[in-house]
């Protein structure tokens, strides 16, 4: 039997959206297809994580927490990935898990002096992104859902910058072979983006416009399933 992908959940989405869509956790196993199994655990709640060769691959979701402030949960996920990352196990982190990814192997996260980034924006790959094993498919340009406050402001040593987007010079990179940061949520869906829009229309002065801009992201969607068949492929006969 196939060894499992690992879904760390870092946190959880609004309650008014889980109720009706499901949080992170199904979100990505949902975009990571039936390559692989998967279990899905809660980063808070976990005391000690597997073994890298326990695993196929791992995946950090997003949360609402920041990178930070350094509590206790997310600093021993960091050093947990930062022992995938030495043995080659596949790692994914999105959006947290991407700057807790950053954090743990040397880079600096703080808040983004641009401010907030939400909606469906336009990412751009970055020079030499077209060889990448994850991102290499991808064109050019395209739309990815995107909220966050903070970001990675340096990227660790010897890291590989894949894409940026107009605010954000760090919206994806690789670190050695097989492990990824994206800064923008392969995972949600237009109708997750419009929930995140709404919940926060308090705080933003073009919510109505941010609505009207949320699209699909099929490309930016189909880095999971890629994930999923790198991590398969990598330990096919293992």
């Amino acid at each position: 039997m196939s060894k499992p992908i690992l879904i760390v959940m870092a946190g959880k989405t609004f309650p008014e959206i889980s109720k009706s869509q499901g949080d992170f956790g199904d979100w990505i196993a949902a975009g990571l297809g039936n390559e692989l199994p998967y279990t899905i655990v809660s980063a808070t709640e976990v005391t000690e994580f597997p073994r890298p060769a326990e695993l196929s691959g791992v995946v950090i979701s997003g949360s609402h927490a920041m990178v930070t402030d350094r509590e206790d949960w997310s600093e021993r996920l960091g050093g947990w990935l930062k022992s995938c990352v030495a043995e080659e196990l596949p790692v994914l982190g999105i959006c947290y898990g991407h700057q807790l990814l950053a954090h743990a192997c040397g880079g600096v996260v703080n808040v983004n002096p641009a401010g907030l980034e939400i909606g469906t924006k336009e990412i751009t790959l970055a020079e030499g992104a077209n060889k990448d094993l994850l991102l290499g498919e991808l064109p050019a340009t395209f739309p990815a859902q995107l909220i966050h406050y903070q970001s990675v402001r340096s990227l660790p040593e010897g890291a590989q910058l894949l894409a940026h987007s107009d605010i954000e010079p760090h919206q994806a990179y690789r670190i050695g072979n097989y492990a990824w940061g994206v800064q923008f949520h392969p995972e949600f869906s237009a109708t997750a983006m419009r929930g995140y829009i709404t919940q926060l229309q308090a705080k933003l002065d073009d919510h109505e416009r941010l609505l009207a801009k949320v699209e699909a992201t099929q490309e930016a969607t189909s880095l999971l399933q890629r994930f999923a068949a790198i991590s398969k492929a990598k330990f096919a006969g293992a």
